[in-house]
């Protein structure tokens, strides 16, 4: 009998087919989806004509020469692996790769003491799942005699009056228009051929007077080049995306029903409750608590890694706010739902409220606000001095905090217990204070250690399938965004392998021409709307809601299964040999394992009773992976969440406290493979990079209404030190072995142009040397009087100009499909000029420092305090030494410009043709550094002495260099002058 390994559609279950050469059928070329034939004729007819996964239009010679299998073909594949259970509530059962250890005696570790509870209680529950076993083998020998149903169809049943087809998806991909996409593809592509065609004529047409210097800009221009494919080419296929959320409810929410949406745990990070201020922290959690999403589903973690007794009190009186807040929000449907930035919004506020009492208790909520405003700044006030016995708490015992680098890890729980209900007597969600255990001689990983502690105390406490990280200056500007999420994460067919749903950033404060680029508005709505198209938008931090299971390092469901090789077939003689398998398939198998943390198949448990399989998961080393917690490692066993059956609750504290402590990640692969990933402080790219690498996708989500708010650093120092933490943290990512040049190339799941923006995301500090190098030419060549290009020929002048007009076709059309504006764009051109030459710059130096001489950074938090003036921060001049070489670069020019104008008079008409380009350069260079120069004079024009004395030392070198070349006086021949003097009779 002949072997099956064809794949299974997503859709309906049955297996894909094979066209008559022995292919398997492939619907997208692109992805690879996995869909039959029949699904995908009914998506043609339905008018779907693009790939549910990655967006892109189906070749329209799909349906050429298939045959389908029938469902009676012997597989080897085992059934549990093969048929996907369907689940509740649209949450898709885990998939884990297969791994040696799984041949493993079972003998070997019997009776391990952390795993007595664990079987005693699967044996408990041995009796409740044998039925669920019996119901579940009924169905499946029902399936053998009928035909699937699509999965659309095992979520719900759809209402009686909903129109077929119209609901089922609840999203979308609405692709860019082709007449826009195709003209910004035609010039990238004439772009290229344009630099290849100008480098071919910069290298073989050298400047011999001036070598030195076109060498030196050859090959910045070359590196140039290279910084713009990088950049360029994962824009390739931007696309956008429309959700559906009537439809989510109407699947999940159905009338008179429990609501079947699924639990989000929610994560909020606070370190210095001095800077980052508690009122900003508690609109956060105000605004998290108060959405508009089933209370039961919604747990709320505030992390407090500073152990600060503000932090904890401050929660206090939140929790205390919160329950007269939360259900005047739902009352009345109000947005924002973060009340500082509710009650100063500018508009008619009575405007379409039909209740006659919505001014009355509008009113009273806005001075219950300012009260408790007033608490809490009577706190931060009290908070200022610190007591030298240390603070007390209200019963009068000390404060376990009061030792921030060595205390007890301490959790409480605020809300969602018996009693904790709002005014009106409704429920409230969930809210819990966590601050982990520091202890001298431990390794914390700062915010990546936080966040990995929370993932575990959430997971022994609430365990919902998915996580939303915030930081404590984003509150929730839109109350449906979790919808929005889930509108992608709970589809059937779209969210199986999406890890996580990233939404863009955008920010409050920041003045209307945003000088410095704060909003990187190029960077969220046109390169994270680019990635999307590929394999999906990197993290960014915060605004991410993850599914857990992606977080414990398990592989995409979709994921194919690598089997055994035989070297024959196990049917008959008959059949023929099957090739031997080649040695770069074994090595990429190999490496494909090596980027999985997970242990073992779960569907193998299947095979196993109950006290086996916890005997089988005892010595699969689940505690070095995952740690020595019964409870924790059961959890991630659970596919749709929430806490064990065999867990007693009145132990669920002690066992979050120990998942907390500062030794409970030693020897396990936390930080590693599994949770936030250490290794740079911006973990955010290293954990999105990892996933992705194990064949996940993400998706970007941009909602009308943006998802969340914040606050960023407005002022020019704080902004260059935020860019200067990432750019380090890139340069960190490019010195360890995660580095996407060549971290996970053997696997395959990494796609090529998402690979390229990640490389994009590490090398691009180190660009920071060449714009250096470039930005002083301009000065040179004036102050020396020599070019870095030669006389261009009628060929030359054609090329540069065709150089430009491309590089201004190509923003011009960027802008159109992408909607961001002219000043938008060149804000961040010249904040590229501006971070290049100082942070990056300072970012390359600290990376090799750490790297060679151990000489680790300190993470400074930002402050997120403001002036009571508007824009107060805006003008504060804060001293910092990455403000010397911008500055340094601006005197230069300025000197050259003078310097070149001098020269030109000097020398009559014939120098101000070469004059033109010269300062053409140096005026590039002053109009990208001229916001710095702006942000450098503050609102009096008032600029540090220490910075003005560096830059004209750095002058006055560079103006004594020019005098000694003396470029004004024109060379004459020594020889021929001393001949002349002979003659003369002295």
């Amino acid at each position: 009998m002949m072997e099956s390994r064809s794949p299974i559609c997503n859709t309906c279950g049955e297996e894909i087919g094979v066209k008559s050469n022995g292919e398997f059928f492939v619907a997208c070329h692109e992805c690879s989806f996995p869909i039959c034939k029949a699904c995908l004729e009914y998506e043609f007819k339905e008018g779907r004509r693009i790939c549910l996964r990655c967006g892109n239009p189906y070749d329209e010679n799909v349906f050429d020469d298939v045959e389908t299998k029938t469902s009676k073909t012997q597989s080897i594949v085992p059934t549990h692996i093969n048929n996907t259970p369907q689940v509740d509530s649209g949450i898709h059962a885990r998939h884990i790769s297969t791994v040696s250890t799984i041949d493993s005696d079972l003998n070997d570790e019997y009776g391990n003491p952390i795993w007595k509870n664990r079987v005693e209680s699967w044996k408990d529950k041995k009796d409740k799942k044998s039925k669920k076993k019996k119901k579940d083998s009924k169905a499946t020998k029902a399936e053998e005699h009928e035909a699937q149903i699509p999965t659309q169809q095992h979520m719900e049943d759809m209402p009686p009056n909903t129109e077929a087809g119209a609901t089922d998806a609840l999203s979308v991909v609405i692709p860019i228009p082709r007449t826009k996409i195709t003209s910004y593809r035609i010039v990238i592509i004439m772009r290229l051929i344009i630099l290849a065609l100008f480098f071919n004529y910069r290298i073989t047409h050298p400047v011999d007077s001036a070598y030195g210097l076109w060498l030196t800009s050859v090959i910045c221009e070359i590196w140039f080049a290279v910084s713009w494919v990088l950049d360029q080419f994962p824009k390739w296929s931007p696309i956008n995306r429309e959700t559906y959320i009537d439809r989510l409810s109407a699947r999940f929410e159905r009338e008179g029903e429990q609501s079947q949406l699924a639990a989000v745990d929610f994560f909020v990070s606070t370190v210095d409750p001095l800077k980052e201020p508690p009122l900003i922290t508690a609109n956060t959690v105000l605004s998290i608590l108060a959405l508009d999403y089933p209370v039961d589903k919604v747990s709320c973690y505030v992390s407090d890694d500073g152990a600060a007794m503000l932090s904890f009190e401050s929660l206090v009186e939140t929790a205390d706010f919160a329950r007269k807040w939360v259900p005047f929000c739902k009352k009345y449907s109000i947005e924002p739902r973060a009340p500082e930035f509710y009650f100063s919004l500018k508009i008619d506020y009575l405007r379409d409220k039909v209740q006659p009492s919505f001014v009355k208790e509008r009113r009273a909520m806005k001075r219950d606000y300012e009260e408790f405003k007033i608490r809490m700044n009577a706190l931060v006030a009290k908070a200022q001095k610190t007591p030298e016995e240390g603070w007390t708490m209200q019963d009068g015992t000390s404060w376990p905090g009061n030792n921030t680098r060595d205390h007890p890890g301490m959790i409480q729980v605020f809300l969602g217990y018996s009693g904790a209900r709002d005014v009106e007597g409704n429920e409230l969600p969930r809210l819990v204070y966590v601050s982990r255990e520091k202890r001298p001689g431990y390794q914390h990983h700062k915010k990546a250690g936080a966040e990995n502690a929370l993932v575990r105390v959430s997971a022994v406490l609430t365990n919902a399938p998915f996580i939303l990280n915030l930081d404590c200056d984003h509150y929730v500007n839109n109350s449906k965004a979790v919808r929005e999420a889930m509108c992608f994460l709970m589809d059937p067919v779209v969210g199986q392998d999406v890890c996580f749903v990233q939404f863009p950033q955008r920010f409050d404060g920041i003045d209307k021409s945003d000088r410095y680029a704060n909003r990187n508005i190029v960077f969220f709505d046109v390169n994270m709307r680019g990635l999307d198209g590929i394999q999906g938008p990197v993290y960014v931090g915060t605004g991410t809601v993850f599914r857990r299971q992606a977080l414990y390092g398990y592989s995409p469901p979709s994921k194919p299964r690598i089997l055994p090789q035989s070297s024959s077939s196990s049917c008959c003689c008959l059949t023929k040999k099957k090739p031997t398998q080649d040695p770069s398939e074994i090595y990429k198998d190999a490496k494909r394992e090596e980027l999985d943390a997970a242990i073992f198949n779960l569907g193998d448990l299947d095979n196993y009773d109950e006290y086996e399989r916890s005997m089988l998961i005892s010595q699969t080393s689940f505690e070095k992976t995952f740690g020595l917690s019964a409870v924790f490692i059961e959890s991630t066993l659970m596919e749709n969440g929430g806490v064990p059956d065999s867990v007693n609750p009145s132990t669920l504290i002690k066992e979050a406290i120990h998942v907390i402590s500062c030794g409970y990640e030693e020897k396990t692969e936390w930080g590693k493979e599994i949770g936030w990933i250490y290794g740079s402080i911006t973990e955010d790219i290293l954990t999105g990079f990892k996933m992705h690498c194990r064949g996940w996708r993400s998706i970007y989500c941009m909602p009308l209404r943006p998802a969340f708010k914040g606050s960023a650093p407005i002022n020019l120092s704080d902004r260059l030190h935020q860019v200067l933490r990432w750019a380090l943290g890139s340069v960190e990512i490019f010195l360890s072995r995660h580095c996407p040049l060549w971290y996970g190339c053997s696997g395959g799941r990494l796609k090529l142009l998402q690979r390229l923006a990640y490389i994009n995301t590490i090398v691009y500090p180190f660009t920071s040397l060449p714009l250096v190098a470039y930005c002083t030419l301009p000065a040179i060549c004036l102050l020396t009087g020599k070019f870095i290009i030669p006389t261009l020929s009628n060929l030359a002048s054609m090329l540069f100009l065709g150089l430009f007009i491309s590089i201004i076709l190509t923003s011009v059309l960027e802008l159109r499909w992408s909607g961001v504006s002219i000043e938008d764009l060149w804000r961040n051109e010249q904040f590229w000029v501006i971070g290049g030459v100082s942070a990056h710059l300072f970012a390359v130096f600290q990376g090799f420092l750490k790297m060679l001489a151990g000489l680790d950074t300190n993470f400074t938090v930002t402050s997120k305090t403001a002036d009571d003036l508007e824009f107060g921060e805006l003008y504060i001049v804060k001293w910092t030494t990455l403000l010397i070489p911008p500055t340094s670069l601006l005197i230069i020019n300025l000197v050259g410009v003078v310097a070149g104008f001098s020269d030109a008079l000097n020398k009559g008409y014939e120098a101000w043709g070469p004059l033109f380009g010269k300062v053409f350069f140096a005026f590039w260079v002053i109009l990208h550094l001229y916001p710095f120069l702006k942000g450098l004079m503050g609102r009096q024009n008032r600029t540090p002495t220490i910075v003005i004395l560096w830059s004209i030392l750095l002058a006055s070198v560079f103006s004594l260099v020019w005098v000694r070349i003396n470029p004004f006086v024109s060379k004459t021949d020594t020889t021929s002058l001393s001949q002349n003097c002979l003659l003369i009779d002295c």
